[in-house]
């Protein structure tokens, strides 16, 4: 491991970094590649679970706003663990019209950094924290947001990214 990815590894991502790329397989049996979507801004933001309180309300805001992403040049990818079936579902039951890409083996979770212990009611577990990160459209992060309060919590994405435009 070189050095540069152990400092990765042990500090995590930062503004200016280039973001790991990855090819996920995603709803409607697609695929979605950071390669690929290089010249766009990318909202690659990280949930939970499919069909959940927090990540309905975080799922359909991003939705209510997508053609102001899509008019400053950003393309919303969602990313969880669940498979593409539930992705499927998740996005006929609340009509998403953007990505969402199943990381099951974890990969890209890892790579970002969002895979991590956390706590409810005393008990420890493993789970992906509500994270997003922002990629200009040269790869590099733009912006990350930790810790993510789902409410207008898209608006304030769609500031950042209109920044970048």
């Amino acid at each position: 491991m070189t050095k540069a990815a152990a400092s990765l590894k042990m500090e995590g991502l930062k503004t200016g970094d280039t973001a790991p790329g990855f090819t996920m397989p995603t709803d409607k049996g697609g695929s979605v590649s950071l390669a690929n979507l290089k010249g766009k801004n990318v909202v690659l933001y990280f949930y939970p679970k499919d069909d959940t309180p927090g990540c309905t309300i975080e799922a359909r805001e991003f939705r209510d706003l997508k053609g102001e992403f899509d008019k400053n040049n950003a393309v919303i990818i969602g990313v969880s663990k669940d498979s593409v079936a539930s992705h499927d579902k998740f996005k006929e039951k609340f009509c998403l019209p953007f990505i969402l890409a199943s990381d099951e083996d974890l990969t890209v979770c890892n790579a970002y950094g969002v895979w991590v212990e956390k706590s409810m009611y005393g008990k420890k577990y493993m789970g992906i924290d509500r994270v997003t990160f922002l990629i200009d459209a040269t790869g590099k992060v733009a912006q990350i947001w930790p810790k993510v309060k789902v409410e207008g919590h898209a608006v304030e994405v769609l500031e950042a990214v209109k920044k970048l435009s």
